[in-house]
């Protein structure tokens, strides 16, 4: 009968004997913060696997906008996560800390972005969001929740994103005030946006009038979210016009969650076809992983450690 300790040792390997294609899926799970300022101090070979460009296409800093705590420049992390893509970045989520410089600097080496996150971005200007969108002709999605822009920035978006396909406008407040005319936003998205397929302005102050320019505006829409939109009445044939062409259609009055929007948008889970055009496995051209068996059981480091006492990535944060 094996003992304990022979059971044990068989079932121990070194995480440096997975495969590469293995080791970039299990860092794209890490996310851009933990791959930066921990895993590449590990060893060398984990740092030469940080570096690996596809590992990079999509890069979400929406929960790491405060590094305090790393005591590392956050500003500095972005631009190596941006710099490691090579160009293939191809979508890109940031709140909060945004501004026009870098904008610039992310629009200017990734082209090719297909989804652009900038939630609670306010020290973007009008200007430095127009000169943003004039190099992302590929973009399809675009969220600019609780971003203060008017309409000139939404036609710029029309004219230089033409296969703009999912936009998000959420806005700040309990509810939207109540005015009598307040379809600006609703006239400039109808007038500019004709490919789009999904549309969430929740708490947008549009009327019934803003409401129908969309839908003749939009001929592709399917979904369409309308909470605490309170000027929104749906008079006339308005709300079957909606319930007819819309798959799925969320009307003023639906109950919303506290804090819904805070953190992006469900827009992955109800789309079916990934705007991208990438799964996590497409980006490194790849076979199926998701029969992990060959891999189970349990993984060393191949000094001992376990990354959950790695401590220091504070004195080894270098690029």
């Amino acid at each position: 009968m094996e003992s304990v300790d022979q059971i044990r040792s068989e079932e121990m390997r070194n995480w440096l004997d997975l495969p590469q294609d293995v080791m970039l899926l299990i860092f794209m799970k890490l996310g851009p913060v933990e791959v930066l300022v921990r895993a590449q101090s590990v060893c060398s070979s984990w740092r030469k696997l940080s570096k690996e460009p596809q590992l990079w296409r999509l890069i979400d800093f929406r929960d790491h906008w405060d590094l305090a705590p790393y005591e590392v420049d956050f500003e500095e992390v972005v631009r190596h996560a941006v710099d490691r893509s090579c160009g293939q970045l191809i979508e890109f989520s940031i709140e909060h800390v945004c501004t026009d410089e870098f904008l610039k600097y992310i629009t200017d080496r990734c082209c090719s972005l297909r989804c652009l996150r900038l939630a609670h971005c306010n020290n973007v200007t009008d200007k430095g969001m127009i000169e943003a969108v004039k190099k992302l002709p590929l973009l399809e999605e675009l969220d600019l929740s609780y971003c203060q822009f008017p309409k000139n920035v939404l036609q710029a978006l029309g004219q230089f994103c033409p296969q703009l396909k999912s936009f998000i406008l959420n806005s700040y407040g309990r509810f939207a005030c109540v005015y009598k005319d307040y379809d600006e936003v609703a006239l400039a998205i109808a007038e500019n946006m004709p490919e789009l397929r999904y549309l969430q302005i929740f708490r947008n102050k549009l009327t019934d009038d803003g409401l129908r320019a969309i839908l003749d505006g939009c001929p592709h829409l399917e979904y369409l979210d309308l909470r605490q939109c309170i000027n929104v009445n749906l008079e006339g044939d308005l709300q079957s016009r909606c319930a007819d062409r819309i798959k799925s259609l969320k009307l003023p009055d639906d109950p919303s969650e506290e804090n819904e929007f805070d953190a992006g948008t469900d827009f992955d889970e109800w789309y079916d076809d990934d705007l991208s055009g990438f799964s996590e496995v497409d980006l490194m051209s790849n076979d199926d992983y998701d029969d992990y068996d060959e891999y189970d059981g349990y993984y060393e480091f191949s000094d001992g450690s376990d990354l959950s006492d790695y401590g220091g990535y504070l004195s080894d944060f270098a690029f």
